[in-house]
């Protein structure tokens, strides 16, 4: 019996080519886009998933507040990783990892600068067990110059990553030889880890310094170990060791993250790298479904738009003595048949769409990842879901015929009308909510990228000085600079902001009474020299500027910003008394105030303007970046001029450089990835959205034959039957307009919020997304609207 529905059904999808074809082209769109979403949505969910005891790990994160500031962090002071060992006998062991940045790694005389060195403490492969291809990993980090490598790294360096082993280099910081005792695999995609070498942290690394937040601490906990019970004790961690060092006022709070929720769950200053949303994640998802019930919808409408054309097949089926569960099933074996075909057709889609869909998302999604079995289960489990959502409304419309109407080829008592026009509202519905979302998401943008950010970030390029000797030339290296017409201005500093990875560091102001305060101001820390505020472009707003006469300000002079002074309220700052710790006996260096500047943008516009401290580097090797501004009439020449510049002081390391635009630019690189996402799937579901529209056109123009005929023998013009029938459909936008846009201003006020800096939510997005999409959908319906109105009427008479 099912074998002659499959026939039936084959023979009804051969007939009905037009409509099957179409109905091919949504299911197999949204069936596409479904299964495109989920390969992202489980990429994103799988994050460490490679570690066989990922759910004892750990990462400890601070979180204070107190008055006029507040520090959210995901790193640590260096002497937590000890301490938490020593007092709490639920952890088994502890780790640090040090983010410290790249290096020129020399091999008898073959050199690679790498960019992407982490130290670690020799228990790194306890807690986090990377798998090694080469090496033991319980004595490959017990030597202090142990060295390992990635797989790729080491075939860069060796071509065979295997004869690696034993091999000694340099690096450019250390005069001493390291050895590689490890080749671990290549840092899996799915990681919050990204790194190609590893070097051992000293084992007494700053360890008295609690005002440096430097190193992630990674907790392993023992078998059995009750997380609650030792989230429950940490506050006493706080009042021990922090909240003295703090100072008084501080509430203090350390949160245990675990390892597989940083990705997803963690927006935390000082990350190590860009995290994903599960804010994303759910929206995707939620997105893909819609998309595929978008599909469904659409086959929906055509199924019952094709079912004047077999009403008499169901009336005659009936009289031979087909009941209703028959004839159901037989039009569900049709819409499972049909799925079946557009699944492959899917398929197809997503092998040629993968690799664009990979660029578009900067991922490395592969469409066998999760194994071949476990991929075709999902795929057929997904077919059987569609093919019955989308096959029930029709299997029972059209089982539910009356024979006798059913035999005279009409659909009285069954047209469901309203139902039908109810679907093609929540498809536009859909279709409104993610086209003004993604306008909402493309103004914020814009917005961003293109915001005042307190100094002028164009033709401003950042240039890192690799070589610790063309430091101590930088007054050379900047005289050379200058010497062209093209290059404006120099100045040098330690850190290039736009990044998220400056340094912070407590600082003790003096106080109106003239003594220094007990407790220290949490601050970014910068070193600048003097020609840093007129390159940047940075206006002072009171004070002056650092002065490059002696070193009178090299080693006495601070500023800071605006939102320091009015966060901790310093009454005339000019002239106030600043010191900080420098080194871990407690001792401080003494600065004065000399100048405050304007609030200026040193991280994108999802934080908020921090305090900030301005220093000159006491010592000329801390200032290892150039900010350099070119004249934008020949800016070629001015990057020709700037590497001839830098090869003389520095022939060994590359030439690299980075305009400051962009630096600030890849901070929005996960929203714009979205945004372009969302956009692709808003295009896709407005597609489907409108093949469904275009099936309840031809549906309804083939109900009002009769009708339209009446209306033109009494006269009326073509123009005011397509009016007529473009009306309804017209009405059904508006309606779905009146309800999508309440939910998507409530959905992305709520996104808006991740953006500490964001602009409003303008009326005329819901005005363009309403105009563009009656355009789109009055379009659609046109076809069938001229059509039945240059039907001839006779003809239309005659129809019964």
């Amino acid at each position: 019996m099912f074998r002659n529905y499959l026939l039936i059904a084959w023979r009804n999808l051969v007939r009905y080519k037009y409509y099957t074809l179409i109905n091919i082209a949504g299911l197999a769109i949204g069936l596409a886009t479904c299964w495109l979403l989920l390969l992202y949505v489980l990429g994103e969910t799988s994050y460490e998933n490679f570690f066989p005891e990922r759910e004892r790990v750990y990462r400890a994160v601070n979180d204070a507040t107190w008055s006029g500031g507040s520090l959210n962090i995901a790193t640590t002071s260096a002497p937590f990783a000890a301490l938490l060992k020593k007092d709490y006998p639920e952890i088994e062991e502890v780790t640090r990892v040090l983010a410290d940045g790249g290096s020129l790694l020399d091999y008898n005389g073959k050199k690679l600068q790498v960019d992407d060195i982490i130290f670690a403490d020799s228990t790194f492969l306890k807690v986090l067990p990377f798998p090694l291809e080469e090496g033991d990993a319980s004595v490959c980090m017990s030597q202090p110059n142990a060295l390992l490598l990635t797989h790729s790294l080491a075939k860069k360096l060796f071509g065979d990553a295997s004869a690696a082993m034993g091999k000694t280099l340099r690096t450019e910081d250390s005069a001493f030889f390291f050895q590689v005792t490890g080749i671990l695999k290549d840092v899996p995609a799915n990681s919050h880890f990204k790194f190609s070498a590893l070097r051992v942290l000293p084992a007494g690394y700053n360890a008295d310094g609690w005002q440096n937040f430097d190193v992630y601490t990674y907790l392993l906990l023992r078998k059995g170990a009750n997380i609650k019970s030792l989230e429950s004790k940490l506050p006493l961690f706080g009042d021990r060791y922090v909240i003295p060092q703090m100072g008084s006022g501080v509430t203090y709070h350390m949160t245990l993250q675990p390892l597989t929720s940083i990705h997803l769950h963690s927006h935390l200053g000082y990350e190590m790298g860009p995290n994903g949303n599960v804010l994303y994640v759910y929206v995707f998802l939620f997105v893909g479904l819609l998309i595929l019930v978008i599909a469904c919808i659409n086959y929906m409408n055509l199924a019952t738009a094709r079912a004047v054309g077999r009403v008499k097949e169901v009336g005659v089926r009936k009289t031979l003595g087909s009941g209703r569960e028959e004839i159901a099933r037989m039009f569900m074996a049709e819409s499972l048949l049909l799925t079946l075909v557009s699944a492959v057709v899917a398929l197809g889609l997503v092998i040629v769409a993968l690799p664009y869909f990979n660029h578009f998302a900067h991922r490395q999604l592969v469409l066998w990842q999760f194994g071949v079995a476990r991929t075709v289960g999902a795929v057929l489990l997904l077919v059987l879901f569609t093919g019955l959502i989308a096959g029930i409304y029709p299997a029972v419309f059209m089982s539910g015929f009356r024979v006798l109407s059913a035999l005279k080829g009409k659909l009285s008592g069954s047209s469901h009308a309203g139902f039908r026009k109810g679907l093609v509202t929540f498809q536009f519905m859909i279709a409104i909510v993610l086209t003004a979302s993604t306008l909402v998401a493309y103004d914020q943008l814009q917005y961003v990228m293109h915001t005042n950010l307190g100094f002028n970030k164009e033709q401003l390029l950042s240039l890192h000085l690799n070589d610790v000797p063309s430091r101590n030339n930088i007054p050379a290296i900047k005289q050379q600079l200058l010497s062209n017409p093209l290059i404006q201005d120099v100045a040098a500093v330690n850190n290039p902001i736009g990044r998220n990875d400056l340094s912070s560091n407590g600082f003790f102001f003096e106080q109106t009474d003239g003594s220094i305060s007990a407790s220290s101001i949490l601050a970014q820390r910068l070193m600048a020299d003097a020609d840093f505020v007129k390159t940047m472009g940075v206006k002072m707003a009171d004070g002056r500027n650092f002065s490059d006469t002696g070193n009178a300000d090299r080693f006495h002079a601070v500023l800071v910003n605006e939102t320091l002074v009015k966060n901790f309220n310093l009454k005339n700052p000019l002239g106030k008394r600043v010191q900080f710790k420098i080194d871990n006996l407690g001792n401080r260096a003494e600065r004065v105030v000399v100048g405050v500047v304007r609030d200026f943008h040193t991280y994108s516009l999802q934080h908020k303007i921090a305090p900030l401290v301005i220093e000159m580097a006491p010592f000329p090797e801390m200032e290892d970046n150039l900010y350099v501004r070119v004249s934008p009439k020949n800016i070629p020449a001015a990057l020709a001029h700037i590497e001839k510049v830098y090869r003389r002081f520095d022939a060994t390391h590359p030439f690299t450089y980075q305009f400051l635009d962009d630096s600030f630019a890849k901070q929005y690189e996960g929203e714009q990835q979205q945004e372009k996402i969302f956009l692709m799937f808003t295009v896709l579901a407005l597609v489907i959205a409108c093949l469904g529209l275009f099936g309840l056109a031809a549906f309804t123009a083939v109900q009002r034959t009769r009708e339209i005929g009446v209306r033109k023998v009494l006269g009326a013009s073509s123009g005011s039957i397509v009016r007529m029938l473009s009306q309804d459909f017209l009405r059904l936008v508006i309606i779905a307009a009146v309800l999508a846009f309440p939910l998507s201003w409530w959905i992305m006020d709520r996104w808006l919020q991740s953006f500490a800096y964001r602009t409003g939510i303008s009326i005329w997005v819901f005005v363009l997304t309403g105009i563009g999409v009656a355009v789109v959908a009055l379009l659609t319906v046109s076809y069938h609207a001229f059509r039945a109105a240059m039907a001839n009427p006779v003809k239309s008479l005659r129809a019964d």
